[in-house]
């Protein structure tokens, strides 16, 4: 469904009665621009947008459908731009994702968002707030959605770099515990961000070729701010690359730890075991009730049989704790 739409002119918001009159009167004026915003469409809600805007039918496929990969595509004139959300629950400590994708072109920009509410209007309340954005056109708004996309990467980044710090701690304290879930799981939300911010390093380059001379139109000057934000996106995604390499190596540090604590307790148990088997043989043999044995009729035969066993035991004991397993 449409969110919202408006047209901007000289950094002023206008309302909008009629899309493709609106912006035959922007593209006639050459100057200001619409922006529309559409949250989770249907192909028949989204029809009469693509209409009245011209939109390429294969860009509007991937806006209706989504779940698309993070992509930059030229259809003539228009730019279509696919980026993931991403946000933080702090109370299950989990990354969930979303997704919106943008249509820039001669006198308007299209939003498209799917799951994650508020992003956008976020979004709009911040660029609506500045005129000077506004005067600098569509390319303007594709900033500032890059940089609030990019901004909650960078948080997500220290929300995990933290959660990484502390699961490395604990796996490497003396306290026991089955930290292998965890490790996984935070190895799965690491995935999840690099999935989103890996492949939007391309498209963005690719957004800044074309701007190696500096900001000279309001367009470039919009794009070259842009540079900031490929370089934070940049740091994000060789930071969780990192965090997916030790996140692999504490979990095969923990597996080793299991390992030799599992031998360890064997150890103990095999120990005790053979300090309970000598007294146990012993009784054993003596208590086969043959009538011809050894020490049968002799008055001290208990206690010395007793006392065999409490030696053997003792001996065992002294020799398993000199060589570690108790």
């Amino acid at each position: 469904m449409i969110v919202d739409v408006a047209s901007y002119r000289d950094g002023r918001r206008e309302e909008v009665d009629d899309l493709a009159s609106a912006l035959q009167r922007r593209r006639a004026a050459g100057d200001g621009f619409l922006w529309l915003e559409v949250a989770d469409p249907t192909a028949g809600e989204f029809a009469g947008v693509a209409s009245a805007l011209d939109l390429h039918r294969l860009a509007v496929e991937d806006a209706v459908t989504g779940h698309q990969r993070p992509k930059l595509e030229h259809y003539g004139s228009t730019l279509f731009l696919v980026v993931k959300v991403l946000s933080y629950d702090d109370a299950r400590s989990a990354v969930e994702t979303g997704e919106v994708m943008l249509f820039v072109g001669d006198r308007f920009v299209v939003t498209v968002r799917r799951g994650r509410d508020g992003t956008l209007a976020q979004v709009r309340a911040r660029v609506e707030a500045d005129p000077h954005l506004l005067r600098l056109g569509p390319t303007a708004v594709m900033r500032a959605v890059l940089e609030h996309v990019v901004t909650d990467y960078t948080r997500i980044d220290a929300e995990l770099e933290r959660d990484v710090d502390e699961v490395e701690e604990q796996v490497f304290s003396p306290a026991r515990s089955s930290d292998a879930e965890r490790i996984y799981s935070l190895k799965r939300e690491v995935l999840e961000v690099r999935r989103a911010a890996a492949p939007l390093v391309s498209p963005l380059r690719e957004l800044l070729s074309t701007d190696g001379r500096g900001p000279e139109s309001p367009e470039q000057q919009a794009m070259f701010v842009l540079r900031d934000v490929v370089d934070n996106l940049q740091r994000t995604v060789e930071h969780v690359e990192g965090y997916d390499r030790l996140l692999t190596d504490i979990l095969n540090a923990h597996l080793a730890q299991v390992s030799v604590r599992q031998n360890d307790d064997m150890r103990k148990i095999s120990a005790w075991a053979a300090m309970i088997a000598a007294p146990t043989l012993i009784a054993g043999v003596y208590g086969m009730n043959f009538e011809h044995m050894p020490e049968l009729g002799w008055r001290l035969g208990y206690p010395a049989c007793v006392l065999l066993m409490v030696g053997a035991s003792a001996v065992l004991y002294r020799w398993f704790k000199r060589s570690g397993w108790l």
